[in-house]
This record gives structure tokens, sequence and C-alpha cells, in this order.
């Protein structure tokens, strides 16, 4: 059974940083390309960073230069290092399997306020 569950949200101020985990349990985890989502209050979910199984990242233009992700494969964890944090990243992210994605998880909500 696949399980995701993500950990590490919380209230930021702007310009603050989070660094978000996800454990990932029942697929082969590092040969998948892994991906975090998010989906701000009332908006469609969307992916804003992923990371191949060599490494490689790409990222949404949103948060380009201020989110990085990686993956720890022993540890069968994905991270989200986010920094200089703005109000509008407010929201739920999840972690997923980008090519077949699986059942989400709880998801860890992020909320970037004054």
């Amino acid at each position: 059974q696949v399980q995701l569950v993500e950990s590490g949200g919380g209230l930021v101020q702007p310009g603050g940083s989070l660094r978000l985990s996800c454990a990932v349990s029942g697929i082969s985890f590092s040969v998948r390309t892994m991906g975090w989502y998010r989906q701000p209050p009332g908006k469609q979910r969307e992916l804003v960073a992923r990371i191949t199984m060599s490494g490689s990242t790409d990222y949404a233009d949103s948060v380009k230069g201020r989110f990085t992700i990686s993956r720890h494969n022993s540890r069968n964890t994905v991270y989200l290092q986010m920094n200089s944090l703005k109000p509008e990243d407010t929201a739920v992210y999840y972690c997923n399997d980008v090519v077949r994605p699986r059942d989400w998880g709880q998801g860890t909500q992020v909320t970037v306020s004054s």
C-alpha cells in the first residue's frame, strides 16, 4: 500500500523559510520522479517542483529561485526547502509520483502571513 506522509508546514511571516518533508512507502522510490504540489484556498492543485531519479530538478516560475527540491533515496524521503516565502505561497502542500500519481496524502498546511 502506497503511503505519502507530508510534514513540516506551519505559520510563517513573509520572507521566512520552511522545510517540508514527505516520507514515501509502498513504491520503488529511488526510481520515481517525485514532485511537490500545492493547492491554494479555492484553487486547483498545481505542480511546483519535481526531481528525477538522477536528481535533475524543475520548478514552476512562481517559485524558481526561492524553493529547492531534494531527495534522500535511502530514507525514501523528498524535501522542499522554501525560502523568501510570500503570502501567495499559502496553500496545502502535497508530494506525489509525478508520472504515476498515487492516492494523495493529507498534505501539510503552509500559511504565510504577518
